[in-house]
């Protein structure tokens, strides 16, 4: 029998760690040849719909001033969105030091109708206010994968962060986590995906006039505006991050709320049209969905509000949720906003080839990188 040196069992530990760390639920391997052509397949009447194309203005004054209309509209088509609690209500669950950080577990109430359970880390001895980041989970995952306190870890990001001086954030989304079975049809909804609960969220909200996805941001601004309130924490350098959807939450938060001064999107950098036109709509979950989004403008005018702000985003060629044509539109469109305010460098976009829905070790050091760059 072969004896295995040393090196053989590195290498053997380093494949297994690279597997685990790329298989998140939902994620698809990398196919290079995924791409059709425009519209292949797509039937006719869907062809000819008046798609938009927003276009940035030449000049920043121009821009400023559609950037208030734009906001406005953003605003408008997410419903009417009940203000946010002006005092806070919290319980502390747990409080207690671990290796290096000070670790929290709390419950928000939200005013309208659940409590946010959420985790926070805060690093040990640290002396005057640190910098935070707001870690955002994906479509199938909650705030355990932030933590790291799931079997999956491709999103957990905390050791990283508590060893370079940061605090951390992480809140479970309206049908993840430990709010499985606090939708309208309570505990009926526990499902493994919480997807019963997912459409459930999404109809009943729409009879009032209201989108999920426009309360989900709003419990992320809950979280920001508990943020600001601990003496702790620096609310002048507090940074989003996240994969899948919670790289759609976090630019999307970006966009409607200043108080976020960097982000990291991994995966879902996604134009709408070409999202359409690759008929890949079944890439994204229903929350994903604002009405009358289309009859106004694509994601770019979303993400062009967060300019001048350190944007990066990082995904995969390969990444269903985000076609490779919609990334190249969306960053001529970005990068053509950032030079209007002369801070070009402040937007960047990595394309990893051969590479599906996935958040890499590669990813994290890029997303470490930027943070220590633009926060600290």
């Amino acid at each position: 029998m072969r004896k295995f040196s040393l090196h053989d069992i590195s290498l053997l530990i380093i494949i297994v760690i690279m597997i685990l760390l790329t298989t998140e639920s939902g994620a698809q391997p990398a196919n290079k040849d995924i791409w059709q052509e425009p519209w292949e397949g797509v039937p006719e009447y869907y062809r000819q719909w008046p798609y938009p194309d927003f276009q940035f203005p030449a000049d920043l004054p121009e821009w400023k001033d559609k950037r208030l209309s734009v906001r406005e509209t953003l605003m408008l088509l997410l419903g009417e969105i009940p203000t946010r609690p002006q005092n806070l209500k919290i319980k502390t669950l747990l409080r207690e030091e671990r290796n290096g950080y000070i670790f929290e577990k709390f419950l928000i109430d939200n005013g309208v109708d659940s409590w946010i359970p959420g985790y926070l880390a805060i690093p040990a001895g640290a002396k005057g206010k640190v910098p935070v980041i707001l870690g955002m989970h994906g479509h199938s995952s909650s705030k355990d994968n932030i933590f790291g306190f799931d079997s999956n870890t491709a999103q957990d990001v905390l050791a990283l962060f508590i060893s370079n001086g940061y605090a951390v954030m992480a809140i479970d989304s309206y049908f993840n986590g430990d709010r499985r079975g606090t939708g309208p049809s309570g505990e009926t909804e526990t499902q493994q995906n919480g997807s019963d609960q997912e459409s459930s969220l999404f109809k009943i909200n729409l009879w009032f006039g209201r989108s999920l996805w426009g309360m989900q941001l709003r419990d992320e601004q809950i979280a920001i505006d508990y943020l600001v309130s601990r003496k702790e924490i620096d609310g002048e350098r507090i940074g989003v991050e996240g994969m899948s959807m919670g790289s759609t939450r976090a630019w999307w938060l970006a966009a409607l709320d200043e108080r976020v001064k960097a982000v990291t999107g991994i995966a879902c950098f996604t134009r709408y049209r070409e999202l359409i036109e690759q008929r890949q709509l079944s890439a994204h979950g229903i929350y994903y969905f604002v009405p009358g989004m289309l009859n106004h403008f694509d994601t770019e005018a979303v993400m062009g509000l967060i300019a001048p702000r350190p944007f990066l985003v990082l995904t995969g060629d390969s990444d269903q949720g985000s076609p490779l044509s919609g990334i190249r539109t969306l960053e001529n469109k970005l990068q053509s906003v950032y030079l209007l305010y002369e801070k070009e460098e402040n937007f960047r976009s990595i394309v990893y080839k051969n590479t599906g829905h996935v958040f890499t070790d590669e990813m994290k050091l890029e997303m470490l990188n930027w943070f220590e760059k633009f926060l600290k």
